[in-house]
């Protein structure tokens, strides 16, 4: 069951999302793909933006995809259609490192979310990963 209830998100977006890794990550700003992860970069948060289409979002390096991201991942944060999640959670899930799948607002997968929470990671589906931080954390 992906957590929805607002003391689990705090603990996850305080204690649990150190380094994010933002699939889909957007080097145009206006963007909410581009918006959303500098507010958390802004806030502290260490964003490794996963675009295969930049060589370089916020000053730093952006990966192709999870797989090639060298440094540890807390948090996947997914900023891709609901129909690409699945491939996303299955590379996530590849990793030893990552304890939280985020999707964010509109975007949700039962099937991946199901397939990641059995292999023993924590699932937050369709909800704004910067919009749940001023609400609960800043």
């Amino acid at each position: 069951m992906p957590i929805d209830s607002d003391e689990a998100v705090r603990e996850i977006i305080e204690s649990r999302a150190e380094t994010i890794a933002v699939v889909g990550c957007s080097s145009m700003p206006g963007k909410a793909a581009h918006d959303v992860p500098r507010y958390m970069v802004e806030h502290g948060y260490h964003v490794v933006p996963v675009n295969p289409f930049a060589d370089e979002i916020f000053g730093r390096e952006a990966y192709d995809s999870l797989t090639d991201v060298e440094q540890e991942i807390d948090l996947v944060c997914v900023f891709r259609p609901s129909e690409e999640v699945g491939g996303v959670v299955d590379e996530a899930i590849a990793r030893d490192d990552v304890d939280v799948i985020w999707t964010q607002q509109g975007i949700r997968d039962d099937e991946a979310a199901a397939r990641a929470e059995a292999a023993g990671r924590d699932v937050v589906q369709d909800r704004c990963l910067m919009v749940e931080h001023r609400r609960l954390v800043a």
